[in-house]
């Protein structure tokens, strides 16, 4: 422990250090079964051997936010919580990423995304986590299922002409592998070609040799 945060360390790396308040938000804001995403997007950012740029939506704690940055890639996190992006920023000092290359916002992010496609701004990666239900700094209302596949449709509108990849993780009852698979290939793949993989994610049990099941992820790739 240090002071009131937890420093915890996956696969004992940099890139996937998280800096944990057990105390005033009662949780802890870690999720290591997204570990399987950070290796992905973090070795297709190393490989790119290319300056790239990754947006990341409804970015919470910051886990793929300090993943990204430690791959080589400049960042723009997006929150709708004052809260969360300071304990994002906290997260990152607690991995030695203070200076790397990361814009903290905290925005709504849908009226983010539209503000960017009006400025001409365009992303290699994009990443998404969103909520079931949420409300943005100024009262704007998220409710998944009306704005999921519409908010896709928006964000393809930022992504750059050789983008890298696009990953949306879904924690919320319904919005399950196939429903993602479907929203990717129907607005991706249409634009920028590439494949489509949507699975489960999962944390090994140990006692048991089972996985449990954690939440949901879509990715598209390019080919």
């Amino acid at each position: 422990m240090n002071g009131n945060f937890l420093i915890f360390q996956i696969h004992g790396r940099l890139n996937t250090v998280e800096c944990l308040s057990t105390q005033k938000f009662k949780h802890t804001g870690l999720f290591p079964e997204q570990a399987v995403n950070w290796d992905w997007f973090g070795e297709k950012i190393r490989n790119a051997k290319r300056p790239v740029k990754v947006l990341n939506l409804f970015a919470y704690t910051g886990g793929a936010t300090l993943a990204a940055a430690a791959a080589g890639a400049s960042v723009t996190h997006v929150d709708a919580s004052k809260g969360m992006v300071t304990w994002a920023k906290e997260n990152a000092a607690a991995s030695g990423l203070s200076e790397a290359p990361i814009r903290w916002l905290v925005d709504d992010c849908v009226k983010f995304v539209e503000r960017e496609i009006r400025r001409g701004n365009k992303y290699d990666g994009i990443i998404m986590d969103p909520p079931s239900y949420g409300r943005g700094p100024k009262g704007e209302i998220w409710k998944i299922e009306e704005k999921i596949h519409p908010f896709i449709q928006l964000c393809t509108q930022i992504l750059s002409d050789d983008p890298l990849f696009f990953l949306i993780n879904s924690y919320t009852t319904g919005l399950q592998p196939a429903v993602l698979s479907y929203m990717l290939n129907t607005e991706l793949v249409k634009k920028a070609g590439g494949k489509v993989e949507a699975q489960e994610i999962g944390l090994p049990v140990s006692s048991n040799g089972l996985v449990l099941p954690c939440g949901a992820s879509g990715r598209w790739e390019k080919q």
